[in-house]
């Protein structure tokens, strides 16, 4: 028999269905619960070929290979997409229908060759990742948010809610989280940029860190936070964690959904409001999207300094308005005039952060918060992109350079023991930042 057509005919299909049932039949459950990886492995490969042997059928090495990933992938793994788990380019896994899988590669999204069978494939899938985790998803219950053991992050939304069928949608997490030079040498960042900031984390500004979905908010918040001193004791507090610290010292909080029963929640506001009782030297709030936000500007404007957090928005100004609304969403009935004095009061610096066209993250603007002219919140822009065209294949062309404005905060830079020159702000003359 050729085995070229099987690959991707029906035949190869039954035979796959076929071996993956008498796998199921005769495997131990006890090795399924309490093996090691490779213990399983082996035997799903003896199990395979068991089968090919019972039902001769004359499959290539490769062939026989192939089935033995696959099937090992539904028993042992996540099924289809468990390649592209295992792929270190792959960033984003996205199954809108079983025919219809896409990735993130390199800021990028494409349509992959990966494929279910049908849409109970897609629900067997969602359920083998969320059941460990004590979560459930069904009819009555069709959204669920949580958290893979390795801290990559799962959305799965069943119909009615989703019309065309099951879909998972899987950001995975970074084992080996980007570092300041990785940022610089993607462009993302200019060593210049890095020196100010990593002064300004040393020196306890307080930082909120804006840009939309996907812009690299979480990947700058985790380097800003490298810069924290040894010695400080710092909490965390996420939705689902992703931040990766390196300090000793370092309390890692995240919030619980409901359960099954709609009780139990804890959320990030519970958090915030708790940590305070934690003696924290740092607050790091990997998101504000609700009435937590009241409570995190309390705490940087009566000594916790040094606090870092991120929120989405596609401008910095829309930064400050989000931020604005949340403060309302907290149930505390304040005049705007209250609230923006609260922000600026309590906020140093905003830096924006967006994903371009070609997929690249950049830094666009270091911002500093000067104060409330009348109701107006004014804003002075330390660091901006300066766009200069598209290049070969789309590439974004530009560079992040100083506007030449010096820093107000010189001096609280030397009260606090933290060198930054003067120079750091001048515009260089190649404009090379």
């Amino acid at each position: 028999m050729n085995p070229g057509p099987e690959l991707s005919g029906q035949v190869y299909a039954d035979s796959k269905k076929a071996i993956l049932g008498h796998l199921i039949e005769n495997i131990d459950h006890k090795l399924l619960e309490h093996g090691d990886g490779n213990m399983l492995r082996r035997r799903v490969e003896e199990l395979v070929d068991e089968k090919l042997r019972l039902d001769r059928m004359p499959y290539s090495r490769q062939v026989r290979n192939r089935l033995v990933t696959e099937i090992a992938d539904e028993i042992l793994g996540y099924g289809p997409i468990e390649p592209l788990l295992h792929d270190p380019t792959v960033t984003e896994v996205m199954v809108n229908r079983p025919d219809q899988v896409y990735c993130e590669r390199f800021g990028r999204l494409e349509l992959t060759e990966v494929q279910f069978r049908d849409n109970e494939h897609i629900r067997t899938v969602i359920d083998k990742i969320v059941t460990p985790l004590g979560r459930r998803v069904d009819e009555s219950s069709p959204m669920v948010d949580a958290r893979l053991p390795d801290g990559s992050r799962v959305n799965a939304i069943l119909p009615p809610l989703a019309l065309d069928g099951p879909v998972l949608t899987i950001r995975k997490f970074a084992v080996d989280p980007y570092t300041a030079e990785d940022l610089v040498g993607f462009g993302t960042l200019t060593t210049r940029v890095v020196t100010f900031l990593a002064a300004a984390v040393q020196a306890k500004f307080n930082m909120l860190i804006s840009g939309g979905t996907g812009a690299g908010k979480t990947t700058l918040l985790n380097v800003l936070s490298s810069f924290i001193p040894e010695g400080e004791r710092i909490v965390t507090i996420e939705d689902a964690a992703e931040l990766h610290l390196n300090q000793k010292h370092v309390v890692r909080l995240e919030a619980r959904p409901p359960n099954i029963e709609g009780r139990g929640e804890i959320t990030i506001r519970d958090l915030v409001r708790n940590s305070l009782r934690m003696r924290p030297d740092r607050i790091v709030v990997g998101e504000v999207r609700g009435g937590e936000a009241l409570d995190m500007l309390q705490a940087m404007n009566t000594g916790h300094e040094g606090s870092i957090s991120t929120v989405h928005a596609n401008t910095p100004r829309d930064a400050l308005a989000r931020l604005e609304t949340m403060v309302m969403m907290s149930g505390m009935e304040l005049p705007s005039r209250a609230i923006r004095e609260q922000i600026a009061s309590a906020l140093h610096l905003l830096i924006h952060v967006g994903r371009m066209n070609d997929g690249s993250r950049k830094l666009i603007t270091v911002s500093e918060i000067q104060g409330l002219e009348g109701n107006m919140m004014v804003l002075q822009d330390l660091f901006t992109f300066r766009q200069k065209g598209i290049g070969e294949g789309g590439k974004v062309l530009g560079q992040l350079v100083p506007t030449g404005m010096v820093s107000k905060f010189l001096d609280w830079f030397a009260a606090r023991g933290v060198s930054l020159p003067r120079e750091t702000f001048a515009q260089p003359r190649n404009e090379e930042g």
